[in-house]
């Protein structure tokens, strides 16, 4: 009898919580879209150098959603998540250039992020070949990766074709299993736990609801890597996870996972399937709870802006560097070195710079989205909570728009280490960057905050 009472009265606290959003609020138009995007072939998995082989079947179905949304002046904005390693530049570019075409949707309209499960497909051919895969598996990527931007493309148009009168509001939640992975020593970091390191354990969390009160989506974000696991079964892990808890919970409903400044950040245990379901659990009832609490309805219109910053490298290897890495006895070693010489013999040169996309997302005044692309640190994550500090919360993503290597602060960056530029070294990039990486990405999140606000005086 005491736990029906106790079920019959958390049934009672989420009708009551979900009447926050009341009818006389502003109406907005809303809709969403899911497709399932699991390989239906074995194909070669991405996220670690140490892959051999290509995957051995799944543990459940990889998802790529769309939420689109409408304010009252027609403004449209569109974001998608995907259970995937990674959004490659050319698959955004290419999606906003056929979303303006189709959809007239503008480039600034639409977000891409990805979960960064290390248990999906890899999508670079390329990447594919380097790793020794025999012929069909560079040609099974390919495949996979032309049919995703059609897909992706065809979700977005029904997510658009999707729109109803809907309530839109904000709330958020805490998850404490993200620990930071520099564990200091006496030279540089080693990627190991560090309890005493930075961490953002925020769960940010956009609710959408029907004209009616049904949910209708659940976006929310956290900032850690998808990493619990490392075998050879497609599986979204934790956020995998906590995306299917929550839609069995509220049957109905999409839930989409955002991930957050996670580059330095890993689910800790991890290594075992029932710790990425523990994990997935753990962010599901944060984010129940988050919907316990008050529920900021949004109000106004939306406001986007999306623009390059130019990153700068450090002084690249020249070519006598580059001639005996090549006799390196290690392998990517080796590859990264071909790379960079084709670059120099091809071009010229070494690029110097790379064109880095920030963008920003107004949710009228009551939630500000900050979308950076690549593995982003949590120092982004905390420093630009602090800055942008005011009547709107501040939700910060990493993994948006571009997703091509680790993002270090300026104190990363000094401390080296993997996130440091350690990783460069799996890449094709001369890395690592300059100094100048933290000052120029957060004045450019600056610069498009006062253009975003100015969106708003002219109206």
């Amino acid at each position: 009898m005491k736990i029906k009472l106790c079920f019959c009265l958390m049934a009672c606290l989420f009708a009551d919580r979900g009447n926050q959003l009341r009818a006389d609020e502003a109406m907005w138009k809303a809709g969403v879209a899911k497709v399932v995007v699991t390989p239906e072939t074995s194909m070669w998995m991405a996220g670690y150098a140490s892959r051999n082989k290509p995957s051995e079947g799944k543990v459940h179905d990889l998802h790529v959603k769309a939420l689109a949304l409408e304010d009252q002046d027609e403004h449209r904005m569109v974001i998608v998540t995907a259970d995937l390693i990674s959004i490659p530049r050319d698959l955004r570019n290419w999606l906003q250039d056929e979303c303006q075409k189709k959809y007239s949707l503008s480039p600034d309209s639409l977000l891409l992020n990805a979960s960064h499960t290390h248990c999906g497909p890899e999508l670079r051919s390329s990447k594919v070949s380097l790793y020794g895969a025999a012929a069909e598996q560079v040609s099974h990527t390919e495949n996979y990766y032309n049919n995703l931007k059609q897909q992706i493309l065809e979700l977005v148009g029904t997510a658009l074709q999707n729109l109803q009168p809907a309530k839109v509001g904000y709330t958020h939640g805490r998850a404490g299993f993200a620990m930071n992975r520099r564990l200091p020593t006496e030279t540089e970091p080693r990627n190991a736990p560090y309890p005493d390191g930075p961490v953002d354990h925020d769960v940010p969390i956009l609710k959408v609801e029907s004209e009616a009160g049904e949910l209708k989506a659940l976006l929310f974000g956290y900032a850690c890597h998808n990493t619990t696991l490392s075998f050879y079964q497609f599986c979204g892990d934790y956020a995998g996870f906590a995306q299917y808890d929550l839609e069995t919970a509220f049957p109905g409903a999409v839930a989409m996972f955002m991930t957050g400044c996670g580059g330095d950040q890993n689910p800790q245990p991890r290594g075992e399937l029932a710790l990425a379901e523990h994990h997935g659990s753990t962010l599901a009832i944060a984010v129940k709870a988050g919907l316990l609490g008050p529920i900021r309805p949004v109000r106004g219109t939306i406001r986007s802006a999306i623009e390059p910053v130019e990153l700068e490298f450090a002084t690249p290897p020249n070519r006598d560097e580059l001639e005996a890495l090549q006799k390196s006895t290690v392998e990517y070693s080796q590859r990264r070195a071909n790379a960079l010489l084709q670059q120099l013999d091809e071009r010229g040169r070494i690029p110097t710079d790379y064109q880095y996309l920030v963008q920003v997302v107004r949710l009228g005044d009551q939630a500000t989205m900050v979308a950076l692309s690549g593995e982003v640190v949590v120092d982004y994550s905390l420093r630009l909570k602090q800055e942008l500090k005011g009547d709107a919360a501040v939700w910060v993503a990493g993994y948006s728009n571009d997703v091509f290597g680790y993002v270090p602060s300026l104190r990363i960056l000094k401390e080296g280490g993997y996130e440091g530029g350690g990783a460069m070294q799996f890449t094709t990039l001369p890395g690592p960057f300059a100094e100048s990486v933290e000052s120029r990405i957060v004045d450019k999140v600056h610069q498009l905050m006062k253009k975003t606000e100015k969106m708003t005086d002219e109206k």
